[in-house]
């Protein structure tokens, strides 16, 4: 069986001794039906893994014993800063999971011209829980030791005038524009619109704000797709995705 990685907000070290959330503990004892001496990995972002053992188990609590530190990089080395507009359903779950598989360092929910969703002060502060869980069970499926940074949800405009990024592309099928393997890049910012897309006032504004654009291809991309493709094209020109 797989080792399990779980994640924990407590301070790891070699030798800690702790107490698992009431989450952690069901899904590691009553879902993987783990006893004690049963191995589990442990990991809070500060960018290590923490192999550890459980010390104690029930149906309710689970204690582990750390006992090792892995320092083991394994982010990318090339920081993708991803803005996405706000989508319904279970789509911008999907984006949020499969980014962070990918490799991306932060992400910026985006309230732009054809987002259909509204947030209250209370629903919002639900979602932005429910989406830093999806991201943490990403982490923890695919291995990564650091949370890619989850933003609040802000306007477009806002984005734009504060995002910092090497390079910086707009995805957009109505204009021409392709990546350039060549060039220099040291990070980049990607801005990605609804389904629908952006509107051409939008996309004006991101050229202004010194983006430029990105077509993906003859063909019409979803909200959900087309992130993911450019994002695995970024990883691939200069992150860690192997050329070869």
């Amino acid at each position: 069986m797989r080792i399990p990685r779980i994640y924990t907000d407590q301070p790891l070290s070699k030798g800690a001794e702790l107490q698992l959330d009431d989450s952690a503990s069901r899904h590691l004892c009553q879902v993987l039906r783990l006893n004690r001496g049963d191995v589990l990995v442990l990991f809070n972002g500060d960018g290590c893994s923490y192999p550890a053992r459980i010390s104690h188990a029930d149906k309710k609590k689970a204690q582990v014993t750390v006992e090792d530190c892995d320092q083991r990089a394994l982010e990318s080395p090339f920081p993708i800063h991803l803005g996405i507009a706000l989508s319904k359903g279970d789509r911008f779950d999907w984006v949020l999971q499969k980014a962070t598989e990918l490799g991306v360092t932060a992400i910026t929910p985006l309230q732009t011209q054809r987002v259909d969703v509204k947030l209250n002060r209370e629903r919002a502060e639900k979602k932005q829980r429910h989406w830093q869980q999806v991201i943490i069970s990403a982490c923890e499926q695919c291995g990564r030791n650091r949370l890619p940074q989850l933003a609040e949800p802000q306007t477009l405009q806002d984005w734009l005038g504060e995002v910092e990024a090497d390079q910086k592309w707009v995805l957009s099928p109505a204009h021409e524009g392709g990546l350039r393997p060549s060039q220099s890049a040291s990070s980049a910012a990607l801005l990605v619109g609804p389904e629908g897309g952006l509107e051409d006032d939008e996309v004006k504004l991101a050229l202004n704000a010194g983006f430029e654009a990105l077509q993906l291809g003859p063909r019409i991309l979803r909200t959900e797709t087309a992130p993911l493709a450019a994002i695995s094209i970024l990883q691939f020109c200069w992150g860690d995705f192997d050329q070869g």
